[in-house]
């Protein structure tokens, strides 16, 4: 069978129907075809599908994030023109399949037991014998030989002598059929599984998205799409506890309700950790609750271990909190007032502030996530002990450690889990938002106790902390209490009082007065009190802390005198802030502090976390206290029908390419005619492919042939086993 690029000629006697006909049933067309398909396949795979409409436009930006939504690039496999492609391709293997099948079946069935004596003398591969035995007995002896060797046979009687037609390995031949049947079978089975049906209910019903958030039961029927749908993928969110009957299938401009046949209750969510704090194994104990019956299934459902139930597949997509409780404390992060007060809320919920929390100013607190565990590496940037620590390396671990995964590091880790963290939004009046991520646990930083107050702008910024350092009772009350203290000015005069007296001797009474003015002054500049500073911060409060004090440095000394201005500035400031904390201490019935060098510490870091806070932009710390854990799962629901289709595709396309590639059609004549020397016996062979190994058939066959016959072959019509074989089919033998 010669093979042709050109489709099939049809019998219209329009050109242009002619034409398409021959067009689409082409092989070239079907390559074509092929070719857009995969390059579709490789943007669907690179780029990521199903995001946010946003996260596309930071990505890409608003030109070319338009121009890819308007040509579907961010849903490939879901869009019009793909599945448009999907369809052209099924008809056009179908219609060579229609084209080239007949024929090949044909072959198949055929024997090509009418060939004549000439045209097998004109085979490459032909051997010729004489036997002694009579030509009956030779076409037995023959026939019964071709059976031992595996081929099917036919005898038929020509003019003066019989003619043995054999064959083996005919059903190659039906590897194109199997081949091209699959792609049509896969594409088939892709269409039904696509949102193809979901495009025709909303064309065809006038199935539209919603936009705006409502709850199910209030949602309209023309955003629902009704629980005979063939076919759909869309995702469940479910807490502990709960249960859900619908799913949430998700398009480009909206989402749409699929209601179930069932619900899904979850009962309990199971997550375990490795010691990365990566999660490695989460499952959802659930009950599947038959609408019909009222017939209750319990089941587990793990990552890759879906549970079926009335033709909807149920998987663990991932999970997320489903609403936990937190119990904090709201310390003020502005104003001389030093207590805490109760404070709450549920994650997915948001809490207005009080209007007595000074700076509150009608903002409220939204809380978005809060995560039990977070497993963290605290070691240094030259490993967990130091590199002067570290003992010495062997050339194997030295090699070990450059070698292999590239996510290896040279240094340990030392990944600790640092307990609980909640996530949450203080919004203003205005709409606009900080995002705020805060441990629960005090963190050892450098030798000291922190507690980390995170905070960023954008979402897709990273964290930015405020290191709030802990007391002896593991809180941030004396900090806090500091903090105030640094906005009283009666105390902080009382504390550049204070630190003068200890500094300077009643013997200089001009000097300790001095002293203590600079000191009030530089107390005054850190708190952002002096009536001076212009500047502000993001948050809107007046500029203090370091940056306040570098801008009077700039602003009142010479350029020459800066440096030893600042370190005579830092001194005094660190000095005055003891004796603030120890009144700040009084103030609340706490004892001083006994000078030392954990107290002195102390100081230091509460000085660094003083001047941060005034970049914190909160008019709140939200220290979390207890919490009380509601897990959720996301269940990923698909109703795939045509997934048993394309399992069929893909077996008949393994048939298909096996039968193809490793199975060879083989062809073998024996013409037996008498005469008087004996029985001349002409054997022939052919085959679709010529191989080495067929050369090498060739040559065992022809000698089988002779040790049967008891003679040596008379004319050998083929090279040896070492020619190289040619290209090429052989010639069509039906003549």
């Amino acid at each position: 069978m010669s093979v042709t690029t050109s489709g099939l000629q049809s019998n219209v006697r329009r050109r242009a129907a002619k034409n398409a006909v021959e067009l689409l049933s082409s092989m070239r067309f079907a390559i074509a075809l092929l070719v857009v398909l995969a390059i579709a396949s490789i943007i669907g795979t690179v780029l990521t599908q199903g995001d946010p409409y946003p996260n596309y436009v930071n990505q890409f930006g608003p030109f070319w994030a338009d121009i890819f939504r308007s040509l579907g690039l961010y849903t490939v496999y879901g869009s019009w023109w793909f599945m448009l492609i999907l369809g052209f391709l099924m008809v056009s293997v179908l219609l060579c399949v229609i084209r080239h099948a007949p024929k090949i079946v044909a072959d198949v069935r055929s024997w090509k037991d009418r060939v004549r004596e000439g045209s097998l003398r004109a085979f490459h591969h032909r051997g010729e014998f004489v036997a002694a035995a009579a030509p009956a007995q030779t076409a037995d002896v023959l026939a019964k030989l071709a059976a031992r060797l595996g081929y099917r046979f036919v005898v038929r009687e020509t003019d003066g002598g019989v003619l043995i037609a054999a064959k083996r390995g005919a059903l190659a031949r039906l590897g194109y059929i199997f081949t091209h049947l699959a792609v049509v079978v896969i594409c088939l089975g892709s269409l039904v599984d696509s949102n193809l049906p979901v495009k025709l209910q909303m064309w065809l019903f006038d199935k539209t998205p919603i936009t705006d958030n409502a709850s199910i039961s209030s949602i309209a029927p023309q955003h629902r799409l009704p629980v005979s749908n063939p076919t759909f993928r869309g995702y469940a969110w479910v807490p502990e506890g709960q249960s859900v009957s619908t799913a949430i299938l998700n398009e480009p401009d909206g989402s749409l309700v699929q209601d179930l046949p069932f619900s899904i209750q979850l009962k309990r969510f199971i997550v375990d950790y490795y010691s990365t704090g990566m999660p490695r194994l989460f499952a959802s104990d659930i009950v599947v609750i038959d609408h019909r019956t009222g017939a209750r299934i319990p089941a587990r459902v793990e990552v890759n271990k879906p549970f079926e139930y009335d033709g909807v597949s149920i998987y663990q997509s991932s999970f997320q909190d489903g609403g936990s409780q937190m119990r904090m404390t709201l310390w003020p992060m502005t104003g001389a007032r030093a207590t805490g007060s109760p404070f709450g809320g549920t994650i997915g919920s948001a809490v207005p502030l009080s209007p007595g929390v000074p700076g509150a100013d009608g903002q409220s607190v939204e809380f978005v996530d809060f995560r039990p565990i977070n497993v963290e590496d605290l070691s240094s940037d030259d490993g967990a002990t130091g590199a002067a620590h570290r003992p010495h390396e062997s050339f194997e671990a030295a090699l070990d450690a450059r070698l292999g995964s590239g996510a290896k590091s040279e240094h340990p880790l030392d990944l600790r889990n640092v307990g609980p963290s909640v996530q949450y939004k203080v919004r203003d009046k205005d709409g606009q938002a900080r995002e705020y991520n805060n441990y629960m646990l005090p963190i050892d930083v450098d030798g000291a106790s922190m507690f980390l107050a995170g905070v960023r702008e954008n979402p897709g910024d990273a964290f930015r902390y405020l290191r709030i350092p802990a007391d002896s009772a593991g809180t941030p009350a004396d900090w806090m209490r500091l903090r105030a203290a640094f906005e009283d000015p009666a105390l902080r005069a009382e504390a550049a009082h204070r630190f003068a007296i200890r500094s300077v001797s009643e013997a200089n009474p001009d000097l300790r007065l001095h002293l203590e003015e600079s000191a009030l002054r530089v107390m005054t500049l850190f708190a952002g009190a002096d009536s001076g500073a212009a500047a502000r911060t993001p948050g809107g409060l007046p500029a203090g802390g370091f940056q306040a004090i570098a801008a009077f440095i700039d602003q009142s000394v010479p350029k020459d005198q800066q440096e030893t201005a600042a370190n005579l500035l830092m001194r005094m400031l660190e000095g005055a802030t003891w004796d603030l904390w120890q009144l700040a201490r009084e103030q609340a019935g706490e004892p001083d502090t006994t000078a030392n060098a954990q107290a002195a510490r102390f100081v230091q870091d509460s000085i660094n976390a003083v001047s941060d806070s005034f970049l914190y932009g909160a008019p709140v710390y939200l220290q979390l206290d207890g919490f009380r854990q509601v897990q959720a799962s996301v269940f990923q629901l698909t109703r795939a029908p045509g997934r048993k289709v394309v399992y069929l595709g893909s077996l008949l396309l393994v048939l298909g390419i096996l039968s193809m590639f490793y199975v060879r059609e083989r062809r073998l004549w024996f013409r037996v005619k008498g005469s008087d020397s004996g029985t001349n016996v002409l054997m022939a062979m052919s085959t679709a492919r010529r191989t080495l190994d067929f050369e090498n058939e060739f040559v065992r066959t022809r000698e089988a042939v002779g040790k049967a016959l008891g003679a040596a072959p008379v004319d050998a019509g083929a090279p040896d086993a070492a020619t190289v074989p040619r290209a090429g089919s052989t010639q069509d033998t039906d003549r």
